[in-house]
């Protein structure tokens, strides 16, 4: 869908029934450079609806109801310790090796769904969509709940 090889590709996390990626995990360490960001949304729909639903200022939204609501901060930090564990899952101790060496143990150990330091901030519904499509989180079903508001 890009035209090329996407940069640090490990697989393909969720795929259409036909085979087309939807989400893909990257490497955490692509040419020595961190890459906290485990799952990447790949579906141009997907990407599409996501995108006009930033248009209109759902983040915003999300985060105001996010911000007001101690339950959803805690599923939220909940999201993203999850998140970390998935991620130091699928390094291998090459890779931590490496991480450490580069002084980059802490980052990872501190940020979660797409690279957030601060687990109560949503910052970008791609990520947290493509991290919902593999293991469910609060933000995507946030997202689910809207769709379905918009689309109902």
């Amino acid at each position: 869908m890009l035209g090329r090889r996407p940069r640090g590709l490990e697989g393909i996390a969720v795929a259409h029934p036909d085979g087309r990626p939807i989400v893909i995990r990257v490497a955490s360490l692509v040419v020595d450079k961190p890459f906290p960001t485990l799952f990447w949304l790949l579906d141009p729909d997907l990407c599409y609806r996501i995108d006009q639903a930033e248009a209109t200022g759902l983040i915003k939204a999300l985060q105001q109801r996010i911000d007001a609501a101690p339950e959803l901060q805690r599923t939220m930090r909940d999201d993203h310790r999850l998140h970390i564990k998935l991620r130091e899952d699928y390094m291998t101790p090459a890779i931590r090796q490496r991480l450490a060496e580069l002084n980059f143990s802490e980052v990872f150990a501190s940020k979660g769904i797409g690279g957030i330091a601060d687990c109560k901030r949503i910052r970008c519904l791609h990520t947290w969509y493509a991290a919902h499509l593999v293991v469910p989180n609060t933000v995507g079903l946030l997202l689910d709940d809207y769709w379905r508001q918009y689309d109902g």
